[in-house]
């Protein structure tokens, strides 16, 4: 009897503590770690703050059980995937089995994936734990592309285009809630399309044309003080996370005073507001550059994409990270995704002509532009991921394998 009662209390637990996790995951996708509390999550399952502290002690608890069970869940299913014979097997099989989980958790059937993004906005040792699982899983996608065929492609290659791929995976949650539910296994084998096939036409030839950084950065002669500001804060953002950039840090990165910071921005929403505005102003310049060069479509999106490589690795750059937009408020945060939203859709454009002038294979247009834009932001952390690429080398390790197939040589 007490055997089957204390089965019975484990069983309770376990049921209350998901319960938990899933009202927590939700919040923490919509605000970020910043906005998960424990008094929050609570509500969100009809509890007291005090009940929840019997399973969760601190929020960080909370939010790093979160990030946990994402990584678990997606653990298992690379490892599902790779019991597939072949690469572009497995990376089909992973694509299906993320996609239904997405699907499953738009219609309610299932528990949502959390936001990977805030990792770096935990404290220790929590995110020190985190990340090492997140660590332990990239590993093991990056073995997908383990096969004698694909014994060319060497290890930083290999981890750039793990990098990409997982890209993929994260930024797909921001972008399809546009479609109907029922759509996911279309929009499955679309994507799948797109990063076995790439966008280029047989024969087509990388050949990007070269780019004027320096006329790219998003800066006039009067406003360099304001510039250089915002550059310092982006790469403290992407580095550290938006808990992590501190006014103090960065006004210590430029030596300057607080009050510099004051006198450009009234509160640090806004500091993150300003360098998604760089970002894509930017990535606005690029792509009307492209769009004035000579040549066919496939010719002004390949320079594109290769010119905001560059610029992710030079002087100038990096651009924000995306995952910088879970900490702003929603009413800021979805302002932001719409400025992204018109980076995809003049992508989406260019490809589109260059379908209709055989340039481009045919492909779905927007969503092939999603994948292009979360490309593009994903170069900013190249070098972290592959020490030591050039700035000059970034376009052809990074863009190039979407854009003319991820496993073509």
């Amino acid at each position: 009897m007490s055997e089957r009662g204390g089965g019975r209390s484990t069983d309770r637990f376990e049921r209350k503590r998901e319960a938990i996790l899933d009202a927590a995951t939700l919040i923490l996708n919509r605000e970020g770690v910043k906005g998960l509390t424990l008094g929050v999550a609570a509500a969100g399952v009809g509890l007291s703050t005090t009940s929840v502290t019997y399973y969760f002690k601190r929020k960080d608890d909370l939010a790093a059980a979160c990030l946990m069970r994402g990584i678990a869940w997606l653990n298992a299913a690379a490892d599902e995937a790779l019991k597939a014979p072949t690469p572009p097997e497995r990376l089909h099989l992973l694509l299906s089995l993320h996609l239904e989980r997405l699907r499953k958790a738009a219609t309610g059937e299932g528990p949502a994936m959390p936001s990977l993004a805030d990792i770096r906005a935990l404290n220790n040792p929590w995110r020190g734990e985190v990340t090492e699982a997140f660590m332990k899983l990239f590993r093991k996608v990056r073995s997908l592309f383990d096969a004698p065929d694909m014994a060319w492609l060497g290890r930083g290659r290999r981890t750039a285009r793990t990098h990409m791929l997982l890209e993929q995976l994260f930024w797909a949650g921001a972008w399809l809630p546009k479609y109907d539910p029922e759509d996911y296994p279309r929009i499955r084998d679309r994507m799948f399309d797109i990063l076995v096939g790439g966008f280029a036409t047989e024969g087509a030839e990388w050949a990007p044309a070269p780019a004027p950084l320096a006329e790219l950065a998003a800066h006039d002669g009067s406003e360099s003080g304001r510039e250089t500001f915002l550059l310092a804060a982006t790469r403290l953002i992407n580095a550290r996370g938006y808990k992590g950039a501190s006014v103090d840090k960065i006004s210590a990165a430029l030596n300057v005073t607080k009050g510099s910071f004051y006198h450009h921005h009234d509160a640090k929403d806004d500091l993150v507001v300003a360098c998604f505005d760089r970002t894509f102003e930017v990535m606005r310049r690029v792509q009307r550059l492209a769009m004035a060069q000579a040549g066919d479509q496939w010719t002004k999106l390949s320079s594109a994409a290769a010119a905001l490589c560059e610029y992710q690795l030079s002087e100038f750059g990096p651009l924000l990270r995306t995952s910088a937009l879970s900490a702003l408020p929603e009413a800021m945060r979805d302002e932001q995704v719409a400025h992204s939203n018109r980076v995809s859709d003049r992508f989406a454009s260019m490809i589109s002509d260059g379908i209709a002038e055989g340039s481009i294979r045919p492909i779905d247009p927007a969503i092939a532009a999603q994948m292009l834009n979360a490309t593009l932001n994903a170069c900013a952390e190249l070098g972290f991921w592959v020490p030591g690429v050039t700035q000059k080398a970034a376009p052809s390790v990074f863009a190039r394998p979407l854009l003319m197939g991820v496993f073509t040589r």
